[in-house]
């Protein structure tokens, strides 16, 4: 078995990452890389009879037309900032321990080692879930052996929860209001990484198309706010 070394690619970018307010020492996360981040191996390996994982639909992207918004359940109030420790997506069955992502030597966001599947990680020199601006957590969709801790991320709908356990002993409930699949040469990095005046939360793993040359074509991204606690 070929062991992949995964990483999220960065371009620095003159307005700091996450907060409306700015975080000192923050760097912008901008392009995602799909070839790095996961390459289907698992896919390549286990051939044409394997189902690729499940992609949103148009209907769960963001409302442009009227009534833009409509429906969607208030923002709370921010938390003060505590770091995370384990992220629940019920309806995807999702229930996992969380890790700090830092930066590599080469300015590259770090990734959870691909031999963890049950894995996901947060930028943790960003903004942590739940206080005022844009967190943003990844985590694989697939390694060579099968499923990653994200493989179902594309089938989680609008209005569903995300539940962050943080270290403070509070939970942040994350209401969902939109989720969309992009091309890696089209992501819209200030709409997924930019800043936030309310506590907002970001998933990101890879989708699109597959090419058994070149892996994932692109990345899905669930966009969700904070809408309680506890």
């Amino acid at each position: 078995m070929h062991r992949i070394r995964r990483t999220y690619r960065i371009r620095r970018m003159p307005r700091r990452y996450g907060r409306a307010t700015g975080r000192p020492g923050n760097t912008v996360i901008a392009s995602v890389s799909t070839l790095t981040l996961c390459c289907g191996l698992w896919l390549l390996h286990a051939g044409t009879g394997t189902s690729a994982p499940p992609q949103p639909s148009a209907a769960q992207a963001h409302s442009t037309g009227p009534g833009h918004g409509a429906g969607q359940v208030p923002a709370s109030a921010a938390l003060p900032p505590s770091p995370p420790d384990r992220i629940r997506v019920p309806a995807i069955g999702v229930d996992a321990p969380l890790t700090g992502l830092g930066l590599t030597g080469t300015g590259s966001l770090d990734v959870p080692p691909p031999e963890r599947p049950d894995l996901a990680g947060w930028y943790e020199a960003g903004t942590t879930p739940g206080e005022s601006g844009t967190a943003v957590v990844a985590g694989h969709v697939d390694n060579a052996e099968g499923p990653a801790v994200f493989y179902s991320l594309g089938a989680l709908r609008r209005g569903g929860t995300v539940e962050v356990d943080r270290r403070d002993g509070t939970t942040a409930v994350f209401t969902v209001h939109a989720v969309e699949v992009y091309d890696a040469r089209d992501f819209p990095d200030g709409k997924v990484y930019g800043a936030a005046e309310r506590p907002e939360l970001r998933i990101i793993t890879c989708g699109g198309g597959y090419s058994r040359t070149t892996g994932y074509q692109g990345n899905v991204v669930v966009y969700a706010h904070l809408t309680g606690s506890r």
